[in-house]
């Protein structure tokens, strides 16, 4: 079923599309394509700029899954949401062996390859970059390495190293698991607390990334959990990283039946009631290591954002 929608002063028409059984299970950006005619890299790029809704709340995956019932609608007029600028990137510690940033929700660490130059220049690396450039009064292009990445959804704390060393010494404290790394999550039903450990694999069986039986196949992820509070039809948990797998908290507890509130991904196995968020309601928190010049033990910590704090409070009530 599409239903297009336009007013009297507006050219472009809005369409919205219900998502029938043929179309139940597929990713987002694929539905979209098949229903709208959209090729592949308008599809996406929609998602992308925040102009793609699903029943009402803003889709910035295009591999979520969609289901029987969902509502997808499409507004080319929608602003959508726009990167932060280099001057918001707020910079929590800088010397000349690295930088530690807040990381705004909405915002790649880095680029994938396939975006646009003006794409590209809102990441955050870039955008660290320019900002950097400003600070040291437009000296050269400054020196940013990459030794972790948060999903493009997640805010909060993040480090950057500024020179070849201090890369070195940051991806060896990442691989013995000694930088530590604490996450704040919103997440389905409560949650007590324990140690999650499992195999990842890029196919666990169902086309995603996440946990296999085989304790012979993948990478081992363990994961940390301890309840802050409970809230109304969730939890409130602090997640501590041993391991750095990718979507790690988020297999994790999807896995267990807890998502992530805003998860589209890893939510095929849970049958609960979807409580609604803009975006994964996952926050890094607190960020320690030690650093590769001086020695000395780092530790920052980081207040969620207020999207994140609204959703919190929502909960509360």
């Amino acid at each position: 079923m599409v239903r297009l929608a336009m007013s009297p002063r507006e050219s472009t028409p809005a369409a919205e599309f219900v998502v029938d059984g043929a179309h139940s299970g597929r990713r987002l950006d694929a539905v979209l394509k098949s229903l709208s005619g959209l090729s592949w890299e308008r599809a996406r790029r929609a998602i992308e700029s925040g102009k793609v809704t699903v029943n009402g709340q803003h889709a910035g995956d295009g591999a979520a899954e969609v289901r029987t019932g969902n509502r997808i609608r499409v507004d080319e007029r929608a602003q959508g949401k726009k990167a932060e600028k280099s001057n918001d990137i707020v910079i929590v510690h800088l010397d000349s062996a690295l930088v530690v940033v807040e990381k705004p929700a909405g915002v790649s660490t880095i680029p994938f390859g396939d975006e646009t130059l003006e794409q590209q220049r809102e990441t955050l690396d870039s955008l660290v970059r320019a900002r950097l450039t400003k600070m040291l009064g437009g000296r050269g292009r400054p020196e940013l390495g990459i030794v972790q990445r948060l999903d493009k959804e997640t805010s909060g704390l993040i480090v950057f190293p500024r020179t070849v060393d201090a890369k070195k010494h940051l991806g060896q404290q990442l691989r013995v698991h000694t930088m530590h790394r604490r996450y704040l999550a919103l997440v389905h039903g409560t949650v007590i607390g324990g140690t999650i450990r499992s195999q990842f694999v890029a196919n666990r069986g169902d086309g995603l990334r996440g946990s296999t039986n085989n304790p012979t196949l993948g990478q081992v992820a363990v994961t940390h959990l301890e309840q802050v509070e409970r809230l109304s039809g969730a939890t409130l948990v602090a997640c501590q990283l041993e391991t750095g797998r990718t979507h790690q908290i988020r297999i994790h507890l999807s896995e267990a039946g807890h998502p992530l509130l805003g998860e589209r991904v890893y939510v095929r196995r849970f049958a609960g009631p979807i409580l609604p968020a803009e975006r994964i309601m996952l926050h890094a928190a607190e960020l320690g290591f030690v650093h590769p010049t001086t020695g000395q033990e780092l530790r920052f910590e980081s207040t969620p954002p207020e999207d994140f704090r609204t959703r919190l409070a929502a909960l509360r009530k």
